[in-house]
């Protein structure tokens, strides 16, 4: 079996995009636009200054775990 990486596969990744929103009805748009939101930011890698303030504000708000417990439900040889 070939394997084909996306990118060779779809040469116009907006365009394609762009059919398939055309395609989706209209009362499922919201949901759809939701999903782009939250794939964008997960995948958009926050600046190291945006991460600090990050960890500090949970670092204040007690948002912490034990280094003791990291490795926790790991499996790890």
């Amino acid at each position: 079996m070939r394997i084909i990486s996306m990118m060779t596969a779809t040469q116009n990744p907006t365009q394609e995009i762009f059919k398939e929103i055309q395609q989706t009805p209209v009362e499922y748009l919201p949901i759809l636009l939701r999903i782009v939101k939250s794939y964008r930011e997960a995948v958009t890698l926050n600046t190291a200054s945006d991460s600090f303030r990050q960890g500090w504000k949970e670092t204040l708000s007690g948002d912490t775990h034990p280094i003791s417990s990291l490795w926790d439900d790991i499996d790890a040889l």
